[in-house]
């Protein structure tokens, strides 16, 4: 193959400028040709254009050629190819993938959009919004988080509206009845003057099945529904074995990986003496780094399947999708 590719090598780079030169082109190659979806085995001269234009509004000029000195051409739209963004950097609007995190943390990602009874909130971990259970309903959020040089309250992109408590190891278990204590307790609160309120959360088993949470943005104009380096989410589907999926996150930006392990049970440790026992989790390979926690985990045609939280140097530990939404009670 590559005497092949030695071989058509000149003869791109006679006609590379002139290709280079017609309308929408933003780049040329050596590739696959591409058939009705499908890769071939036959290699060609590839064109990426921004966005494939009828014939009919193509003049002869601006008509790339079907072959160049009998080696096939191709067209694949790719759209405008940019520079990508540091993800640890300030946006706004912001997009999934880049720097967030409650006020008292260091750093995670912003996992993306979804909806609560009509309303937008922020998709993220419960370790990187809820500072990990120790938050209150309210607490600011920031963008980019403190470690990347977010400050509060130059930075607040939003705040903290609900999390899933994450239950530890030998720790006592979150009671069903409290969030009616809670309320009842508010409401005696209120009618006394005081100020002071216990926080709302959604109650999940001992064993955990999610670290998730939820934060409301103060100007939904802030943020965009895409993820930084994917591109729109355009539903939801299962983790299954062997499945190829992508996330893009603060720390490691866009990598790819395989769904490696369903059904699994794994203790993750969140600190000195504290380590969480989490059940029905999808477990890919070496994906992410630290900071990258939060991050959407989609397949390769923008499903989205989970939401990724732990790891080490050779594994990746990703909530699955279904039950992040039935807890906490969102769609997309």
């Amino acid at each position: 193959m590559q005497t092949i590719i030695s071989s058509i090598a000149p003869v791109l780079g006679a006609v590379r400028s002139a290709l280079m030169n017609r309308k929408n082109v933003v780049a040329t190659g050596i590739g696959y040709k591409v058939t009705a979806g499908e890769r071939t085995g036959q290699l060609s001269i590839v064109c990426s254009v921004e966005r494939k234009e009828p014939l009919s509004k193509l003049s002869s000029s601006e008509m790339l050629p079907k072959t160049v000195d009998g080696i096939p051409t191709d067209v694949v739209p790719t759209g405008r190819i940019r520079m990508f963004d540091l993800p640890t950097g300030k946006f706004r609007p912001a997009p999934g993938g880049v720097s967030i995190g409650h006020y008292e943390i260091t750093a995670g990602t912003l996992g993306c959009l979804v909806k609560k009874n009509g309303q937008t909130y922020i998709l993220s971990n419960n370790h990187v919004l809820a500072n990990s259970n120790d938050a209150a309903v309210g607490d600011p959020i920031l963008q980019p988080g403190p470690y990347d040089g977010g400050t509060n309250p130059a930075d607040i992109i939003a705040e903290l509206a609900e999390f899933v408590p994450i239950n530890y190891n030998g720790a006592a278990s979150s009671c069903p009845v409290a969030n009616s204590i809670a309320e009842s307790c508010n409401l005696l609160a209120a009618l006394s003057g005081s100020n002071t309120r216990l926080q709302a959360v959604s109650v999940q088993a001992a064993e955990n099945l999610v670290d998730a949470a939820l934060a409301r943005p103060l100007n939904p104009g802030d943020l965009r529904q895409d993820i930084l380096g994917i591109g729109e989410i355009i539903g939801s589907a299962e983790g299954t074995l062997g499945l190829a999926v992508r996330k893009s996150g603060r720390t490691t930006g866009f990598t790819t990986g395989e769904i490696e392990q369903v059904d699994v049970t794994v203790d993750v440790s969140y600190g000195t003496d504290r380590t969480a026992r989490f059940s029905d989790q999808l477990i890919a390979g070496a994906m992410s780094q630290g900071g990258d926690s939060g991050s959407a985990v989609l397949d390769t045609s923008s499903n989205l399947v989970g939401l990724l939280f732990a790891g080490s140097d050779q594994t990746t530990v990703i909530n699955r999708i279904q039950n992040v939404f039935s807890l906490l009670g969102v769609s997309l």
